[in-house]
This record gives structure tokens, sequence and C-alpha cells, in this order.
């Protein structure tokens, strides 16, 4: 049949797009089918009346008895109108299945992507601590999942997230916390960090646990309830400040290494395990400088007690955690060499 379509290219059009040219064109069929019946002799509430009748399809008839010139017009106007009515509610509902069907498909696919992580970091809030932590996390190719209870903070981050109240199991469930490495909790309030750092580790006793804190007093709570790590912001940026005042340069060179990216050399950490060739010997034995170039600043120990600036005699046993400063390089060889064969 024919109708008021658009041009022969409207395929590559947007469905915003389509549905634009359809709704003009049906409009200006109406214009057209009012102006022709009230050039007929029709008033002018009875020519729109007739008009949209026509183009509906409903066809309640004529007011008064019409003659040849009417029953032409109406024809024509059956023609176009009712064609470009259907071309609009097509493109209309295709508008709303699509964009329907693309955000179901979205969602189940980051879901499934969501399912099959293990080991991942789960970020619940979605704030500025929460975004910094995402930051840095991206650049080291974590893998992260957002919570949020607000979409439109989240949406379009281009990262797996789950929309939803952290406060709510099923929501932490949805982002894989019984899977997951670490939950960083970065939420609002003491309570909402309180609650889900209780929850994931109802959910998951193993799972490394990172908590915002608002208030000192909500430190020693976190803890108690089972947080590994607690960070409050606000005393870490007064440190920091500080520092910069005693220290500015040696700030500068561990922001540098830590966080820039600029330098060369990496700070990184190993875990030694009771099958590596580390443990239960000196470091002068192992000659981990010599076989891989990286200098070993610290060794912490299982009970978290440190030594600093260890000597070649220093033993390493199973269960410490070597933290050593390299090149991407050296710090991937001594990755290897600590490595069981």
């Amino acid at each position: 049949m024919p109708a008021v379509a658009p041009p022969a290219s409207y395929g590559t059009r947007s469905p915003f797009r389509r549905v634009q040219i359809g709704l003009a064109a049906l409009v200006l069929v109406v214009l057209i089918g009012t102006l022709g019946y009230w050039a007929l002799g029709f008033g002018l509430v009875e020519a729109v009346y007739q008009s949209v009748v026509t183009v509906s399809t409903v066809g309640y008839g004529f007011p008064h008895p019409i003659g040849t010139g009417v029953k032409a017009f109406t024809v024509f106007l059956i023609l176009f109108g009712v064609g470009t009515a259907l071309y609009t509610f097509t493109v209309t509902l295709e508008l709303l299945i699509d964009g329907h069907m693309r955000e179901l498909i979205r969602r189940r696919r980051m879901d499934r992507d969501i399912a099959a992580m293990h080991g991942h970091v789960v970020i619940c809030g979605w704030g500025r601590v929460g975004r910094e932590v995402a930051r840095y996390l991206g650049n080291a190719n974590q893998q992260i999942v957002v919570v949020d209870r607000d979409p439109g903070r989240i949406e379009g981050l281009g990262l797996p997230i789950v929309v939803g109240d952290v406060t709510d199991d099923a929501t932490l469930v949805r982002a894989g916390v019984e899977r997951a490495g670490t939950l960083i909790a970065a939420l609002d309030t003491d309570a909402n960090n309180l609650f889900v750092t209780v929850a994931s580790r109802s959910f998951n006793p193993s799972i490394h646990v990172i908590a915002r804190a608002r208030g000192e007093s909500s430190e020693a709570k976190l803890l108690r309830v089972g947080a590994d790590r607690v960070v409050n912001p606000q005393r870490l940026g007064g440190d920091r400040m500080a520092a910069f005042v005693t220290q500015p340069h040696v700030v500068d060179f561990v922001d540098v290494v830590m966080h820039d990216g600029t330098l060369e050399f990496r700070l990184e950490e190993l875990a030694v395990g009771p099958d590596s060739p580390l443990a239960d010997e000196s470091l002068r034995s192992t000659k981990v400088h010599e076989r891989t170039g990286c200098l070993v600043l610290a060794i912490r120990r299982p009970d978290g007690t440190f030594t600093p600036n260890p000597s070649p005699e220093t033993r390493v046993a199973a269960g410490d955690v070597l933290i050593g400063v390299g090149t991407a390089e050296q710090l991937a060889a001594l990755t290897e060499y600590a490595t069981p064969r």
C-alpha cells in the first residue's frame, strides 16, 4: 500500500530518527486531510475529526451525506495516510522492543560475565573513593564489579555493574561475592560499610575486606566485624599533606613508583609458598638480586612484623611476603624464580 515514507536510506538511520520521521509524516498527512476536508465544505472540527478517524482506520462514517469529491479525497487519504500511520506505529514499536531487548541482552551478558569471574574485586559504592579505586585497579588489569544503588551513576561505565542496594544480600550475590577475592566497602555511611563487611564475610569467609571509615570510632568496629583493612581517607589525606612538608621528595618518589607509571621501576609484593625455592633459604644463598635484578626492600613475616632492608644472611620462610623493587621484567623474573617447579 503506498505511503508517505522516508527516503530510501532510512534503514541506516537510528531508531529515534525513524520515529521522528514517521511522526512528522503522520502529522503532515493529518494536516493535509484536515485542510482537504475543510476545503470540501466540512467545519474545522469536523475536518480534523474526519481526517483522524480516516487515517487511524476507525471509520465511524461521515457526519452528513458526501459527494464524489469527498469520496475521492477520502480514498487518497486512506491510501497514503494509513500506510504512514502503520509505518509510524511499526518503527515506534520497534524502538520500544529493540531498546528493551538490547538492555535485556546486555544485562544477561553482563550477568554471565560476572558469574564466570573468580577472585575479582567487588567495589561497593561509586563515590569519589570508589571511582579512584576502580581507576587504579583498572590500570592494574584487575577484574572489577561495581555495585551502587543509583543506576544513573554507574550506567555506561564500561565495567561489569550491579544496580541495587548492597544492604540486600541478593545484590551481593549478583556481584559474585562468594567467588570474589576482595571487597571494597566504600559506601557513604559507616553503618552501611559495617553491614557489607559482615554480609560479605558470611558469604565468603576467605574474602579480603577493605572498608572505608569516616569516623575514628568506626575503625575498631569494622575490624571487629571482619574487615582486614580499614582506611580513613581524611586521615590519609592529612598524613600525606604533612609528609609533603617534611619529606616531599620521598612522597613524590613513592607516588611515581606506585601510581604514576612514568618510571620504569615498580614496587611489588610476592608471597613465598612452602614449595618455593626461596623457602628456608637466606637471601645470599638464593642470589635473588644476581638472578633477577630485583632488590628486596623488606620482608613481612606471618605475624605481621616487618624486616626492613634485610641483610644477605636474612632467611626467608614459607608464609613470608617479599616486598621488592625493580623493573617489570625484573619483578616478573622474581615471580618466576620463586614459583615451585
